[in-house]
This record gives structure tokens, sequence and C-alpha cells, in this order.
């Protein structure tokens, strides 16, 4: 999966499941089902930097990282 390659055993593995729940959630409203589409490692890098700004509910980070990548 890509976001699990760019996190790079970086976070704890509560973060990892909590990234891997919004990264999954965005794809599911992008309606991507291949998951080796190089598309995913744009939605995972949004997903992540969403993270970053400190939103912690899966949902949420879902939401606005396919807002910022401008396709909704």
């Amino acid at each position: 999966m890509p976001i699990n390659r760019l996190l790079k055993n970086k976070c704890t593995p509560e973060e990892i499941e909590l990234l891997n729940k919004a990264f999954n959630h965005a794809l599911n409203l992008l309606g991507v089902v291949d998951r080796n589409d190089p598309f995913c490692d744009m939605v995972a890098r949004k997903v992540i930097d969403v993270r970053a700004t400190g939103i912690s509910e899966p949902r949420e980070i879902a939401e606005l990282a396919v807002l910022r990548i401008g396709l909704r």
C-alpha cells in the first residue's frame, strides 16, 4: 500500500492504522479501485499532509485530502 511505503517506520502502529483508515476512505470517496494506480501515491501524500495539521479523525482527514486534490 502506498501510504505505508511513504511512512518509512516513522509512526506508531496506532498512527499507521489511523492513516490507513483515512487513506482507504479517501480512495473510496474518489472511486479508486486499483490500489496499484499511481494516483494512489498522490492520495497518500495528501492524507499525510492533512494529518500533519493535527486532525485525528480518519473520515475528516480523508474528506479534506480529497478536497485538496481538487476532484470533488
